[in-house]
């Protein structure tokens, strides 16, 4: 059975919170303004969709032609079949830039996070769009009523931006009389999406514009498996994917009995995480770089064959192994023996502080959380996830009333359980896997360009696990040149450390210039 490899941590709520690409979260202190153009603001309501629109500008760091104007229009497009009777309606938010020469030449983005389960209110708010949440950094939960303030980071000035809610998320529904089911799974979500991607290109006309996709979390595994749906089913193909916390394979994040493989590739998360907090050895807390470099050897080395062995492995192996693993750690060789030396995430985070009574974060292992007992095994919440979902559910919600002028009387759904038990389909009795669905769109279409962005402190969906697994999809080495990585010292939503978030804006500013370059005109001009 599936339960099998998919566990019922996987499936709570709280597992789910971990792979739900709650990414947003922002930080204060961006130099920008931004002003609806009040004496151009309009609100229009269209039959068929159900659209706010509205005008705004921001300035954006970086951008030297001055604000950037552009319209946002908030409401519902309907999925249909063949037969043009109403499936389903997905909400969405977009943001098209004005007084645009060629629209053509304007690269339009698809953005999504993950769950499943999740609105895109995330990357939405937290990175990508015109307004981000202004959030206390790695300190405790704000308090209620932070503001919204323009997002200086935001990736408008590159891109026009399409936000999308899957089926059941947001203020995304199933028609009327149309089982919600049908959308709650693997391939089903795919289609949808993907099909919502379709419509919306053919309807706003953006065949021609250079396409990508950008996802979080289980929206990476979304967006691998949908750049091939689109290829295969429209016919449409992308010029780039940004995968940020990307999880393609579960084997990799998944501590199942006889799968040795996590344990392997968290463990340099798990150096990161001590090193935060000051727990390893004086020599190791020196350079954060250089005691990662450390445990990735060493992960990929000793202990993987350690691991190998199983029973096998020597008494005396047994300890020098255990010993060095505690020292990369921050835990003790008895722990780590006393684990067969194989430690959990849920182990490590409840440990690696307990003589303080304290946890760490599972999203960003930089925050710390209290659990009444210390001393069992099992965490109460994500400490790392209470800093954000409060704030970003009232943030979205004021949001999309006051400024986005869209009303609608029902809940938002931030983060919803309602689309479980998912169907997971093809994968039954084996680990969910579109890393060859990937491999596939990007053998037919060489100009596919993917970016993958991790954090140290990520604990969900660890950054030596997405080393391993797009290492791993055997593609010919010149498509090998066609993925990139970059790597920031904050967790699963990087962008709520302001050094990470610059840094993020420039890496993917650098990969979308490479992606919608012309490599004909390149060669032509060397």
């Amino acid at each position: 059975m599936l339960s099998r490899f998919i566990p019922s941590p996987f499936t709570s709520y709280w597992f789910m919170l971990a792979l739900a690409g709650i990414l947003g979260s922002a930080i204060s202190g961006a130099q920008a303004t931004e002003k609806t153009d009040k004496e151009d603001k309009k609100t229009t309501a269209k039959a068929e969709s159900s659209l706010a629109v509205t005008t705004h500008h921001i300035e954006i760091d970086g951008n030297r032609d001055g604000p950037i104007h552009y319209e946002a229009q908030a409401g519902w497009l309907p999925l249909t079949d063949d037969a043009g009777k109403n499936r389903a309606r997905v909400f969405f938010v977009s943001y098209t830039r004005q007084h645009v020469d060629d629209a053509s030449r304007r690269p339009v983005t698809f953005v999504f996070n993950g769950g499943p389960g999740s609105s895109s209110v995330w990357l939405h708010m937290g990175f990508a769009g015109p307004y981000r949440v202004s959030m206390n950094g790695d300190r405790p939960v704000p308090p209620p009523g932070k503001p919204l303030i323009p997002n200086g980071h935001s990736i408008l000035d590159l891109t026009d931006l399409v936000m999308i809610d899957p089926v059941s998320t947001g203020y995304s529904r199933a028609a009327e009389g149309e089982d919600a089911k049908q959308f709650h799974g693997y391939s089903e979500d795919i289609e949808s999406v993907g099909d919502f991607i379709w419509k919306y290109v053919t309807t706003r006309n953006r065949w021609n514009s250079p396409k990508f996709l950008l996802g979080e979390s289980y929206g990476t595994t979304r967006a691998a498996g949908m750049v091939g749906y689109l290829q295969d089913r429209h016919g449409m193909y992308f010029n780039g994917i940004g995968m940020v916390s990307s999880v393609l394979d579960f084997q990799t994040i998944l501590f199942n009995e006889n799968n040795d493989l996590p344990y392997i590739l968290f463990l340099p998360s798990y150096t990161a995480t001590a090193w935060y907090h000051g727990e390893l050895d004086e020599e190791l807390q020196q350079d954060l770089q250089k005691a990662l470099e450390e445990a990735e050897a060493f992960a990929e080395g000793d202990y993987a064959r350690a691991l190998f062995q199983g029973d096998r492995l020597s008494a005396d192996d047994q300890q020098k192994v255990a010993e060095e693993l505690a020292r990369l750690t921050g835990l003790s060789p008895e722990f780590v023996q006393a684990s067969n030396l194989r430690v959990t995430m849920g182990r490590f985070g409840k440990e690696l502080l307990r003589d303080q009574r304290r946890t760490v974060g599972r999203l960003d292992s930089r925050f710390q959380g209290i659990d009444r007992d210390a001393a069992g095994e099992r965490y109460e919440y994500d400490p790392s996830n209470a800093v954000i979902h409060g704030p970003y559910t009232a943030a979205f919600n004021h949001y999309v009333r006051n400024r986005l002028n869209f009303k609608a009387d029902q809940t938002y759904e931030i983060l919803t359980s309602k689309v479980h038990p998912w169907n997971y389909g093809k994968f039954k009795n084996r680990y969910v896997d579109s890393g060859e669905t990937l491999r596939e769109a990007m053998t037919v279409n060489p100009a596919l360009k993917v970016f993958v962005a991790s954090g140290y402190y990520d604990l969900a969906t660890p950054y030596f696990a997405s080393k391993y697994t797009y290492s791993h999809l055997q593609l010919e080495p010149h498509l090998r040149e066609n993925i990139r990585f970059g790597h920031y010292e904050a967790g699963h939503m990087m962008y709520i450390h302001e050094p990470s978030l610059v840094q993020l804006k420039r890496d993917i500013t650098e990969f979308y210039e490479w992606a919608s370059s012309d490599p004909a005109a390149t060669d032509a001009s060397q």
